[in-house]
């Protein structure tokens, strides 16, 4: 397999899974022109591409707040039970056509009630836009199962009422819980009661940490408030020297613990330096349960076919790597074990076996 010639073709046909992926940050630059129109919003430019250079732009400023500032186009057209339906259905079917077989989507229910929709109304709604976005994409012949997250804004205080609607809408297609926003300055632990509930109500729930901020954050997310993943993680980092681990890191690797890593968008974020340098490839190679990301495709203008090709041709991974780290998020998804398994064994292998 190690030998096979990785070329973009190939890599686009492979099975793919994601596990960090912003909803609000994956829309198509020409339906955020349409909607912003319809609900009379001014954009930086009408011109899809020139939007979608803008936004990639905007966001490679090494900085994570300038970055999240950029979302204040998208949010915006996704204040109706429309734009919600649209963007949530185009999500699904952006995902098939990139060969992403199992998809976990998060975005702040919070952030989309302005336009009146009440916080239930507005996860009945995405849920709604995803299973319609199933149903085409199986119709297509391209299945993709997707699975939500519901994110806290951990600089808000609604944080607790995200968790409730993760509890209350687990059998309806909501999978676990995050929280987002900037990290630093905003400890998880702030919002410890939510995790206990969520705990208590066996909801599993992944951190944003170790992205802006160092390996106190990554304690506190794990050891603290008893997170099943970590949102990024690539300050896990700076508790290794020389290839030695040190506890919080071998904890994290010991137990299996997933880091949902995004190169891209890291670069962006001034968190890594570059893809060939991203920590993603050490780490990998150290036996961490690496895997590959893209958080936020409209907004670090990727896709998952570009992130897996970024790392073939500037860090040497093999078709073997980019399995290795597919099997990995199938193996971290918050969906029961007996369907992660089927999907490992019918979907993911299969499509590996070249």
């Amino acid at each position: 397999m190690t030998a096979t010639r990785v070329d973009i073709d190939l890599i686009r046909r492979l099975p793919k899974a994601v596990l960090h992926d912003h909803l609000d940050g994956g829309l198509r630059p020409a339906t955020v022109v349409e909607l912003a129109e319809a609900v009379g919003h001014t954009l930086p430019t009408t011109d899809p591409d020139e939007l979608a250079a803008w936004y990639f732009a905007a966001a490679n400023s090494g900085d994570l707040v300038r970055y999240i500032a950029t979302f204040e186009h998208t949010l915006a057209v996704m204040q109706t039970r429309e734009g919600l339906l649209r963007t949530a259905e185009e999500y699904v079917l952006d995902l098939a056509a990139d060969g992403v077989v199992y998809a976990e989507v998060r975005y702040a229910p919070e952030l989309n009630t302005t336009g009146g929709l009440a916080l239930a109304e507005v996860v009945e709604t995405v849920q709604e836009g995803l299973a319609a976005g199933m149903a085409k994409a199986a119709a297509a012949g391209t299945p993709v199962r997707v699975g939500t997250l519901l994110c806290g804004m951990r600089m808000f205080d609604r944080v607790r009422e995200a968790a409730d609607l993760a509890v209350a809408f687990r059998d309806a297609g909501v999978v676990g819980f995050d929280i987002a926003g900037a990290e630093a300055g905003f400890p998880a632990a702030d919002h410890l009661g939510a995790f206990e509930h969520l705990r208590r109500e066996n909801v599993p729930f992944t951190i944003h940490a170790g992205e802006a901020d160092g390996l106190s954050s990554i304690h506190q997310a794990l050891q603290i408030c008893g997170a099943q993943r970590l949102g990024h993680g690539v300050r896990i980092t700076d508790d290794i020297v020389d290839g030695k681990l040190g506890r919080l890191a071998g904890w994290v690797r010991d137990r299996r613990i997933a880091l949902e890593m995004c190169p891209t968008s890291n670069l962006q974020t001034g968190a890594a330096t570059s893809i060939a340098e991203h920590p993603i490839t050490a780490l990998k190679d150290l036996g961490f349960r690496v895997t590959l990301n893209t958080d936020n495709r409209l907004v670090s203008g990727t896709t998952m076919t570009r992130e897996m090709s970024l790392l073939v041709e500037q860090a040497g991974w093999t078709v073997e790597d980019l399995r290795t780290v597919t099997v990995n998020a199938v193996k971290s998804a918050f969906i029961p074990f007996d369907e992660r398994k089927a999907l490992i064994e019918d979907v993911v292998l299969p499509g590996y076996a070249l």
